[in-house]
C-alpha cells in the first residue's frame, strides 16, 4: 500500500514539475504575440459609392376570412392564383416570386358571458416576395396587383436593391484602400516614422436596402393615377482595417 502511494507522488511531482517548466515559457510567449499586434500602424479606410437601384422587391400577399377554414382557404387560393397570373402578366418571371409567409390561424375574441376566447372563424394569410426587374413599371404593377385581389390584397412594404453589385464593391473596395493609406501616411508623418507594406487587411460590406412600408387593403378605383414609386439612391458602404509596417 505504502509502495503504490509512493509511485503516485512521485508520478504527481513530476507532472508538477513539467508543468512549472511549460508555464515558464508563456509570459515570453504571450509577450511576443503582444508585442506583434502592437506593432505598425493600424488604420481604418471607407469607400462610399452612390448606386441607382436596378430591382424592387416587393412584398404582397393575400389574406381571406371566413367562418371555417375550407371557405377562407378557397378564396385565398383563387385571389392568389389572381395575383400570380397578374404578376406573370406584367413580365415579373415564376424564379422571382418567392412564398414567404402562409399561415391558417383562429380568430377570436372575448365572450364576456362564458368569459373565455370564442373562436369567431378562421384566417388565411399567403405572403410572397416578387423580384421586379421592370423598376420604371413598380407603381403600375402593384395597381394591377391590389385589383386583381381585391379587398383580399395585403400590400406590405417595398425594398430596392442592385442586381450586379460586384462592380460597386471593387469601386468602393479602392476607395477605401486609398482612404486608409491616406490616414496612414498622416500618422506616419506626424509620428516621424517612415510608412512601410501593408501586413494585413480585413474588410467589411454593407450595402443598406431600405424598407418603405406600402398599406394596400382594397383595389384601387380604375380611374386613379398610378402609384408613385421612386427608388431613388443607395450607398454601398465598404470598410477595410490595414496594418503597415513602420520601416
Amino acid at each position: 500500500m505504502k509502495k503504490r502511494f509512493l509511485v503516485v507522488a512521485i508520478l504527481t511531482l513530476v507532472l508538477s514539475m513539467v508543468f512549472l517548466l511549460g508555464c515558464t515559457k508563456t509570459p515570453a510567449t504571450l509577450g511576443g504575440i503582444l508585442q506583434s499586434q502592437q506593432e505598425g500602424i493600424w488604420v481604418t479606410g471607407t469607400g462610399e459609392v452612390s448606386v441607382v437601384p436596378d430591382i424592387a422587391n416587393l412584398s404582397l400577399g393575400i389574406e381571406a376570412q371566413e367562418a371555417s377554414v375550407a371557405p377562407a382557404q378557397t378564396k385565398a387560393i383563387e385571389a392568389m392564383n389572381r395575383v400570380m397570373d397578374t404578376l406573370a402578366n406584367n413580365g415579373v418571371d415564376n424564379k422571382d416570386i418567392q412564398t414567404q409567409y402562409f399561415s391558417i390561424s383562429k380568430v377570436t375574441r372575448w365572450d364576456d358571458e362564458k368569459r373565455q376566447e370564442i373562436v369567431i372563424g378562421y384566417r388565411v394569410s399567403n405572403v410572397v416576395t416578387a423580384k421586379i426587374r421592370a423598376i420604371d413599371e413598380v407603381g403600375v404593377i402593384i395597381d394591377a396587383v391590389a385589383l386583381a385581389g381585391g379587398d383580399l390584397t395585403r400590400i406590405d412594404n417595398i425594398s430596392f436593391s442592385v442586381d450586379e453589385p460586384e462592380a460597386y464593391h471593387s469601386e468602393a473596395r479602392e476607395k477605401a484602400m486609398k482612404d486608409a493609406e491616406a490616414t496612414a501616411k498622416e500618422l506616419a508623418a506626424l509620428g516621424g516614422v517612415t510608412l512601410g507594406k501593408p501586413t494585413y487587411i480585413s474588410e467589411s460590406l454593407y450595402t443598406p436596402s431600405p424598407i418603405y412600408p406600402i398599406r394596400a387593403e382594397a383595389a384601387p378605383a380604375p380611374a386613379m393615377a398610378p402609384t408613385p414609386i421612386s427608388p431613388g439612391e443607395m450607398e454601398v458602404t465598404l470598410n477595410v482595417q490595414v496594418v503597415y509596417e513602420i520601416d
